[in-house]
């Protein structure tokens, strides 16, 4: 995707819309990963994988996200799934809510991973939403009602919940220009840009 045309309408590429939640160390180690594609301008079930992470899981994050270290004993690590999980990401472009933090535990946990383009809904909505007294992914998920209808068994602070309503603000963020679908460069706030950097204000919750 180092070509892209930038007037050609978002729905016209893949999207691997992208969550991560840690063990709450320092770096933080991965323990579940989410990633929701969108095909054609369709948003995609969630693919999820769990994690057994390098060292524990800590009572702060396990409260927040509910991943107990039982539950990722007998997971497979980061390097045992690091094959397929790439696979997913091949020729799409990467989305995530504060991305800079899915990135950085990403490219620990995946050595070399480094995404062609990114698109950050945080940064996004900052400069298509201007005015909110918040820019949370929780915040933007209830002003525009993106978790309705949500699959059964998916809550708040799981990644496939968190990648799923990303997706669906992505959608959101897409239509807000107009009726139609803008160009993709509408979506990339700056379309020479083929990586994310962090911010410092309203940054959204993290395990990390």
């Amino acid at each position: 995707m180092t070509d892209l045309d930038l007037q050609t309408p978002w729905t016209q590429f893949r999207y691997a819309v992208a969550d991560v939640e840690g063990n709450g160390q320092r770096p933080p180690d991965l323990v579940e990963l989410a990633i929701v594609l969108i095909d054609d301008g369709v948003i995609k079930d969630p693919l999820t994988w769990l994690v057994k992470p390098a060292r524990p899981i800590t009572s702060l994050a396990r409260r927040i996200h509910g991943i107990s270290n039982e539950q990722v004993a007998s997971a497979p690590t980061a390097a045992d799934q690091a094959g397929e999980i790439r696979t997913v990401f091949d020729d799409t472009v990467f989305v995530a809510h504060n991305a800079h933090v899915d990135l950085n535990v990403l490219g620990r946990e995946l050595p070399g991973f480094r995404p062609v383009r990114v698109i950050d809904t945080l940064t996004l909505a900052r400069r298509l939403l201007p005015g909110r007294p918040s820019y949370k992914l929780g915040a933007l998920a209830e002003e525009f009602r993106l978790a309705a209808d949500m699959p059964a068994g998916l809550r708040p602070h799981r990644t496939a919940y968190d990648a799923l309503v990303c997706a669906r603000l992505l959608a959101h963020l897409a239509a807000t220009p107009g009726s139609q679908p803008p160009p993709l460069a509408i979506l990339l706030p700056d379309a020479k840009s083929t990586s994310c950097e962090g911010t410092t204000d309203d940054t959204a919750q993290t395990l990390f």
